[in-house]
């Protein structure tokens, strides 16, 4: 488990982070958001050691993280940076080399991350003459070459076309299932809908919720309903009556809908199906919950 407790950080009298804490589970994915300068990357950087907090800590399993526990740290950070006058092959090598692997090791995982991206084209190019998306590609597996257990991406879709953030996608869900904790820090919406089961968004320095993905929308539930049935849109509107409103519909086949309802005082998901199941024929029925891009506008647009 790794958590950041009561973390503040200042820089002159700027208060990048005001008082953070969270907490990340091992085999998880976890979404680290917020607008530009909110504290994402201050945070990272002090989970990483980079920098020191002015109040608080990062803390293993209960105890404050050691140095030598960034050895089984990779980090991906939104400034990319190579050396462009290497080869792909000895770029990586020389960072397994920094990482602590041996050569054998080093030519393992090399082997391996060419196959795994299908780029084994690529090991004599130099890394000047790689396109973004292909740097990117290269700058990743640098950043998981010693098959670390926590993983910090700030930003690792950028420069990717959509197959690449597809690939990206899975390649992150097989590390969840080892168990590794990877904490994404993205702007990319869908990206977090897809991918996280936790998030955290800070927001001015504080954070300002964390829970899993579905907690998150659920929070911001706006009591909204989707009914797909078959019938007569006249007997479901009239059914509704004064515990319901119909938002809108679609026709979707003969005799058949979607309608998107709200529910109105202490009506509720159940009564609303009592209320049309002798009227009308349900096929399925859902709420419609915010996506993590509406949620995100709706905490970070308001004052807090």
């Amino acid at each position: 488990m790794l958590e950041v407790r009561n973390i503040t950080k200042r820089y002159g009298i700027k208060l990048a982070l005001d008082n953070v804490s969270a907490k990340f589970e091992p085999g998880k994915i976890h979404g680290i958001l917020g607008p530009n300068g909110a504290g994402k990357t201050t945070l990272i950087r002090i989970i990483n050691q980079i920098i020191t907090p002015d109040d608080g800590g990062v803390y293993l399993n209960n105890r404050l993280m050691p140095r030598e526990q960034l050895s089984s740290l990779g980090y991906l950070p939104e400034e990319r940076g190579m050396y462009p006058n290497m080869t792909v092959s000895d770029f990586l090598l020389f960072m397994g080399s920094l990482r602590g692997l041996h050569k054998n090791e080093s030519k393992a995982a090399l082997d391996y991350w060419m196959e795994k991206f299908d780029i084994q084209e690529w090991r004599g190019k130099r890394i000047e003459e790689l396109s973004k998306g292909m740097a990117q590609k290269v700058q990743f597996i640098s950043t998981v070459f010693h098959n670390p257990d926590l993983l910090i991406l700030d930003e690792p879709f950028s420069g990717f076309d959509p197959g690449n953030v597809k690939l990206m996608r899975g390649i992150l869900r097989e590390m969840k299932e080892e168990g590794k904790t990877i904490l994404l820090s993205t702007h990319n919406m869908n990206s977090v809908e897809e991918l996280c089961d936790h998030v955290v968004l800070i927001d001015k320095s504080k954070k300002v919720l964390e829970g899993t993905v579905q907690e998150v929308k659920g929070h911001h539930s706006e009591k909204l309903y989707a009914v797909q049935f078959s019938g007569n849109m006249i007997a479901f509107a009239t059914a509704l009556w004064t515990g319901f409103d119909l938002v809108d519909k679609k026709i979707i086949g003969e005799n058949r809908y979607i309608a998107r309802v709200r529910m109105v005082g202490d009506s509720n998901f159940r009564s609303l199906l009592e209320t049309l199941v002798p009227k009308i024929d349900i096929e399925g029925a859902w709420e419609e919950l915010p996506s993590m891009e509406e949620v995100f506008i709706r905490e970070t647009t308001v004052t807090h």
